[in-house]
């Protein structure tokens, strides 16, 4: 059953009913699989000392949510399924392979898996081909301002993950929170002429920034930075140990994952995962601080940047 606060936001999203285009797309094998994907980068599965999350959100709860906001600001099909498969090239605890692949500031390394899963959905390239889309309007999904641009621009993507954040591991945003923030948005033109999200009222702007500030500083904290790291040192062990192949992360679930890694007979594995699951705060050392992508936000408030309203 999924928790209370994200059936509220996803409820507002779909008063009137999933649009009916939509609903074949949501049983595509490549998307179903993002059921089991968390949002939360594989700490769902890590010690409840350092983590707490109040609602366990997965990455096709993201992808649906994003869709549903894309649509109901655009009335575009092509946008739409775009933003429900922007994160289709999720692995295995989604970032925690970008810090295995060093990647902390972007955080895109693995994006270039979307164009392979896509060609290999015989049953999303059935749905594409009814509907006349063709890949690349999937694949380049950055194409639509609305769901994907560039920081500090807001767009469907980001906003929809600093409510969830805020939901689930902040805890910043509640149910009236919700409900005033998406009644809030509205379509601008920017600076660039591109269409983008934006709030026509400042207050809730500030508490949408709010979040986002807050996020920004649970991602850049000791405890979250030697957590991830350590998860990317226990998935590097079981790529380099032959447990599993690189590739395998963009195609299985994570409770498959898990499940291998718990089963095997690799000792430095069972100790970090042992690690993993039950470290205490007060023994996570003080680390330098990698540089971790900084979730700049400058949302625009009737047309206009807030930072230029001060």
């Amino acid at each position: 059953m999924q928790s209370n606060l994200y059936n509220e936001y996803l409820n507002l999203l779909s008063k009137n009913g999933i649009p009916e285009f939509l609903q074949k797309y949501l049983t595509v094998p490549s998307l179903v699989r993002l059921k089991n994907i968390g949002y939360f980068c594989g700490m769902d599965y890590a010690s409840k000392q350092i983590y707490n999350f109040k609602e366990k959100i997965s990455r096709y709860d993201h992808s649906l949510t994003v869709a549903l906001l894309t649509w109901k600001f655009t009335n575009d099909k092509k946008a739409t399924i775009a933003g429900l498969f922007h994160d289709i090239a999720t692995p295995c605890f989604s970032h925690v392979i970008d810090y295995m692949n060093k990647d902390y500031e972007y955080q895109e390394s693995t994006e270039e898996y979307t164009e392979e899963i896509i060609k290999n959905d015989v049953k999303l390239q059935k749905c594409l081909k009814e509907d006349d889309i063709s890949l690349e309007d999937i694949i380049c999904f950055k194409n639509y301002t609305i769901v994907d641009n560039s920081r500090p621009k807001l767009c469907a993507d980001r906003l929809d993950g600093i409510i969830l954040t805020g939901i689930a591991w902040t805890k910043t945003i509640d149910k009236n929170d919700i409900v005033l923030i998406v009644n809030d948005l509205e379509i601008y033109k920017n600076e660039d002429n591109e269409n983008e999200l934006g709030f026509k009222t400042k207050d809730i702007a500030l508490k949408a920034l709010h979040t986002s500030n807050e996020i920004d500083k649970f991602c850049h904290t000791s405890e979250d930075n030697f957590m991830m790291e350590l998860l990317a040192q226990i998935t590097k062990i079981a790529i380099d140990k032959g447990l599993i192949k690189y590739d395998e992360l963009y195609y299985i679930e994570e409770p498959t994952l898990l499940d291998k890694m718990k089963h095997s007979q690799i000792n430095e594995l069972q100790e970090l995962l042992h690690q993993f699951e039950n470290i205490k705060i007060k023994d996570i050392p003080v680390t330098i601080l990698k540089d971790v992508k900084i979730r700049d936000l400058n949302p625009l408030v009737n047309g206009i940047r807030i930072r230029n309203l001060y």
